[in-house]
């Protein structure tokens, strides 16, 4: 399936979706490899409190996806507010003789809602194909998470102008566990030239591969919630979140800071796809 958008360059008109939709927004932090106790703690306790002297949650949900080792504390610090926890990966096995690994089930047994699969750092430096990031999103999914697959494209992959390719080589094998699975996901478009560096793509850029995204999941599409991940910050989270076809953003470093959370989440919380 070949999808086309308008110019993904910086001058470039944004796409429109087709999908007459409305989709609650999510706000996800990722804290990648970060974190101590007490640390965690008063990052925890921020964000429940400016949550919950808000209205942020009556329109947006919002959750925090941890290292491994802190899930029971952000399950204890969590549990009873309306924010949500998960993890930044699982395995694709249910159990067995796998060192190392971490099963969904176990997941679960921490209250967690949500698990992050095929991030570019584990497509890079653990080398996950992108079939494997499909088994481990139907593996979450049956264990009762909603995983949050992640896709995008390097520079070099976009100055070749191979955006839309690599995007829907990443999906593929995911569209093919059907409507049923599909329905069911939520997919991050990080490009990977925006994770950390300061460089985020325009409102205009990201909306662009957005559409082709929903374009790609065709009839499912107007139910998947499609996050932007890649610099977004309190100062551009609103000019982002305003784009028909980006349902909220899965957040890096700015998710380390609450304040900064706080203020990306209330973008959320006041804007809403169309």
């Amino acid at each position: 399936m070949s999808v086309s958008t308008a110019s993904n360059s910086s001058g470039s008109t944004a796409s429109k979706s087709t999908a007459s939709k409305s989709i609650r927004k999510l706000v996800l932090g990722n804290w990648k490899l970060h974190g101590t106790l007490s640390a965690n703690g008063s990052l925890l306790s921020a964000v429940r409190e400016g949550v919950a002297n808000s209205a942020i949650t009556a329109s947006c949900d919002v959750g925090v996806c941890v290292p491994f080792p802190y899930l029971a504390q952000a399950e204890s610090a969590l549990t009873g507010s309306d924010l949500a926890w998960g993890a930044q990966d699982v395995s694709a096995h249910a159990s067995g003789a796998y060192t190392g690994e971490v099963s969904a089930t176990m997941l679960r047994d921490f209250g967690s809602r949500y698990v992050l699969v095929g991030h570019s750092e584990r497509r890079m430096y653990h080398a996950e194909s992108d079939q494997l990031v499909a088994d481990k999103a139907k593996i979450a999914l049956d264990a009762g998470l909603i995983p949050v697959v992640c896709i995008g494209e390097s520079l070099a992959e976009r100055e070749a102008d191979q955006t839309l390719s690599i995007v829907e080589r990443q999906l593929a094998p995911v569209l093919a566990l059907g409507s049923d699975v599909v329905r069911r996901l939520v997919i991050a478009y990080e490009p990977v030239w925006a994770i950390g560096t300061g460089k985020t793509a325009s409102p205009e850029q990201a909306q662009d591969v957005h559409a082709a995204i929903r374009k790609l999941l065709g009839e499912d599409g107007a139910s998947v919630r499609l996050l932007y991940g890649g610099s977004v910050k309190g100062a551009n989270a609103a000019s982002l979140f305003a784009m028909a076809d980006i349902d909220g953003g899965l957040i890096g470093g700015a998710a380390l800071n609450a304040e900064e959370f706080l203020r990306i989440a209330e973008a959320g919380a006041s804007t809403r796809s169309f």
